[in-house]
């Protein structure tokens, strides 16, 4: 069941380079990096970079989805296969490594550290993953979860108006890393399967602390792309503001619920997506950045995307945000962009967007690059891929 989306997916890129054989070893990876415009800047997600918010328009080298790894898989017979995976993120303009889970710690793979077991029941892995959420929000939006103005921008900026701080893969609302996960992929019935997830928290006394649990389904035939996404965890985005870098003990509340439903179809070249999801924190919705929006956030998108020829695509996307509890915090991105594949392994593109916050919202053009809260920005990137 690898992934088999060779498409310009930025966040997901590792999908393009899969390798499988009765027993191999694969090194894979991409380099990603552009020049990011922006008509205002700020350096931190933090709830006071609205003091900083008329720092001006700034360029700046980009990073993009930049990471290694390694994978491998061993024919142990009877149609069963054991089957591993390393990877780690980095950035392109300076070499330093990706988010870990936790604010300071070092890790050469922060993304993914599993291994697991692929049969005819389908595949289980256990390790340091993408949550399960994480492929169904990429195969459910036009813009294919791309760094730049897509449904991950979007997500992350539920995350970062609830308190996230930004330092850290530990997030308020859903899971893109899970540690110590147990993963199952069903086998496909008719287009139809599932994801189920259960991550043990490790945390003593506390059989719910830290845990996290979720459940996929989904529907892919005849060019329909389809997910429902369930998604709760304890104790989760554990190092959050004031501090931001002080975990907050584990008690085994609940404070993480996802949910999620969306759609991509695409007929002959028209791609065309739609979206609803909701996140929460059940324990205390009226949590979130000091001084900001409360811990229930929905996002709508839209998207709208063509391939004119083998090697050029064309997708466009609109990402609304709404604070369930303050109806002045706002936020809608508009995004259009275009891709054009060099050879098999290398393409550029070019992305514009304009974002409108309003009252505490802080929706990001381009993931990893903040924005003051309430402030309305245009951007424009361009950018080199690369993958191996």
């Amino acid at each position: 069941m690898k992934l088999k989306n060779t498409s310009a997916t930025a966040f997901f890129a590792f999908a393009a380079v899969s390798a499988h054989a009765q027993s191999s070893v694969t090194l894979y990876g991409v380099l990603d990096t552009g020049f990011l415009w922006q008509t205002t800047n700020v350096a931190t997600f933090l709830p006071s970079a609205t003091q900083n918010r008329n720092l001006g328009s700034s360029v700046s080298l980009m990073q993009g989805a930049s990471m290694f790894g390694l994978t491998g898989s061993e024919d142990i017979g009877g149609g069963y296969e054991v089957n591993f995976r390393l990877q780690g993120a980095f950035s392109v303009t300076n070499g330093r490594s990706g988010l870990p889970g936790a604010p300071g710690a070092s890790s050469m793979f922060t993304q993914v550290t599993s291994v697991g077991l692929q049969g005819a029941f389908g595949k289980i892995d256990f390790g340091r993953q993408y949550a399960a959420m994480a492929y169904a929000l990429r195969d459910t939006d036009a813009r294919t979860a791309q760094y730049f103005g897509s449904i991950l921008t979007g997500w992350v900026a539920m995350n970062t108006v609830a308190g996230w701080p930004g330092n850290n893969s530990n997030l308020a609302f859903g899971g893109l890393y899970d540690d110590n996960a147990i993963i199952y992929n069903s086998p496909s019935f008719h287009g139809v399967s599932v994801a189920l997830e259960y991550a043990p928290g490790g945390v003593a006394g506390q059989l719910q602390g830290g845990t996290r649990e979720s459940a996929v389904l989904k529907y892919s035939n005849y060019g329909l792309n389809a997910a429902a996404i369930y998604y709760n965890a304890h104790d989760a985005n554990p190092y959050q503001y004031p501090t931001a870098t002080t975990a907050v003990p584990a008690t085994g509340q609940n404070n993480n619920r996802f949910v999620y439903f969306g759609a991509k179809y695409t007929w002959h070249s028209l791609s065309v997506s739609g979206s609803f999801s909701n996140g929460r924190n059940p324990a205390n919705e009226n949590t979130g950045a000091t001084g900001g929006a409360s811990g229930d956030v929905n996002m709508w998108t839209g998207g709208l995307g063509y391939r004119f020829t083998p090697a050029f695509d064309v997708s466009s996307g609109i990402y609304y945000l709404k604070d369930q509890k303050h109806n002045q915090n706002q936020s809608t991105l508009y995004v259009i962009g275009a891709n054009y594949s060099l050879s098999k392994a290398t393409l550029i593109y070019a992305d514009i967007g304009y974002v409108s916050n309003r009252g505490a919202m802080n929706q990001e053009l381009a993931y990893g690059a903040p924005l003051a809260p309430g402030r309305n920005t245009a951007g424009a990137m361009v950018g080199l891929r690369h993958m191996f």
